[in-house]
């Protein structure tokens, strides 16, 4: 089998249809989002290929202003092996560079937050507070995966990841996971 190269693919650009009120009584997200979560705490290629959209791809950053890094289904079928070291933009707080492969970087974070208790936000970018702006950079709709915090840490802890979706053939889509936490 061959691993496809990984060559730059065109950012997303932002979906050109309404966020539809519909989309969060559909349970279709709620399900891949499910399928995303046993991707990612089983290391599944071919799940995870299978979860991301067949025309636009998916678009990852690591940290909302990070740079955005994107891939097609059939990069996505090996992101669990491959050790292609992606440039996820500077840490905050440091200013060093975040580089790594995609399982050494998205995947622990996702398996993080998908070990805890969170619960989802239908088009509601939730957080527990942050000393930035948050904003999600793409039109459309996209679920919020947010772990609240804990009190030891005084609830600075929150992490929440944000995945967009759009729809083919009647089935959503991954195009785009984007982390935020609380930042110095």
């Amino acid at each position: 089998m061959t691993v496809p190269a990984f060559t730059a693919i065109p950012t997303l650009t932002p979906a050109q249809t309404p966020v539809a009120p519909a989309f969060c009584a559909d349970p279709q997200p709620v399900s891949l989002i499910n399928s995303l979560k046993t991707s990612m705490l089983t290391s599944d290629g071919a799940l995870l290929s299978s979860l991301v959209h067949p025309t636009r791809g998916m678009e990852v950053r690591w940290v909302r202003y990070g740079k955005a890094i994107a891939y097609t289904p059939e990069q996505a079928l090996f992101l669990y092996e491959t050790t292609f070291e992606a440039d996820w933009g500077d840490e905050p707080g440091s200013g060093l560079p975040k580089k790594g492969a995609f399982h050494d970087v998205i995947v622990p974070s996702l398996v993080e937050i998908f070990g805890q208790s969170y619960t989802l936000h239908c088009n509601e970018l939730k957080h527990g507070g942050a000393t930035y702006e948050l904003e999600y950079p793409y039109s459309g709709n996209f679920y919020s995966v947010f772990f609240a915090g804990t009190e030891q840490n005084g609830m600075l802890d929150w992490h929440t990841w944000v995945i967009g979706m759009d729809y083919s053939n009647g089935k959503p889509y991954i195009i785009s996971l984007l982390q935020f936490f609380w930042e110095p």
